[in-house]
């Protein structure tokens, strides 16, 4: 096909005809190759149970468990369990804070489900050694040494009732939860949330056996006894 463009030159246009119907035909051609490509990475459900290498009865909540390429993933329930849909030959991590990372890959020929037990082992990082005086000249520390008083028998029985065991234990039970004890309660509640999403929370007041056990402490009388107490 010979065309006149705009400068009034002849132009052949059939050999661009001729190199689009080689791309389309090829493009034909590998579209049933990539299909039976994504056809040979079968489905498959991956479950397993998180443990700690230190301690084996211990079940580690909240870990990760995802698939880097894919971008899926999920976290571990309270109980250390967790399920997944996975594809064979995906690269698994396993990562969880205070622990060494683990690597697993789906093996082929594993049917529909493949069941594991993960134990972590914990990723411990020493420090070197520092050792922190308070003076600066070993003469400083004599002379401050030489100076000091001992406690007077006073200080002492303060001290000592100071550091009662009961009065400490009360003072625990009357001191509010820290930064550290509320981050945790948070993350336990986080992990629930998480693992109770598919689930229809139901309110323990309209709970019959809650109902039963009400009425049976009102019949033995055990808050009339709290009471006279």
């Amino acid at each position: 096909m010979v065309q006149t463009n705009h400068t009034g030159v002849l132009v052949n246009r059939k050999p661009y005809l001729y190199s689009l119907m080689l791309l389309l035909v090829l493009g034909l051609f590998s579209l049933p190759a990539l299909a039976q490509r994504k056809a040979k990475a079968p489905v498959v459900q991956f479950s397993g149970i998180v443990l700690a290498s230190d301690d084996s009865t211990s079940s580690l909540p909240g870990v990760h468990v995802y698939v880097p390429k894919a971008g899926r993933g999920t976290i571990t329930n309270m109980l250390g369990f967790f399920s997944m849909p996975v594809l064979v030959g995906d690269s698994v991590v396993i990562s969880y804070l205070g622990y060494r990372k683990q690597h697993f890959k789906i093996p082929n020929n594993v049917g529909d489900a493949i069941t594991i037990v993960v134990e972590l082992s914990p990723d411990t990082t020493y420090l070197p050694e520092l050792t922190i005086f308070p003076y600066p000249t070993e003469q400083l520390f004599k002379q401050a040494i030489l100076a000091m008083e001992l406690p007077k028998a006073e200080e002492e029985d303060l001290l000592e009732r100071n550091m009662n065991a009961n009065l400490l234990a009360m003072m625990m039970q009357d001191m509010p939860m820290d930064g550290s004890e509320n981050y945790k309660r948070y993350s336990q509640q986080q992990i629930m949330d998480t693992h109770n999403r598919n689930f229809y929370r139901t309110n323990p007041f309209f709970n019959p056996l809650n109902w039963a056990k009400f009425i049976q402490s009102i019949r033995r009388g055990d808050y009339s006894n709290k009471k006279k107490e």
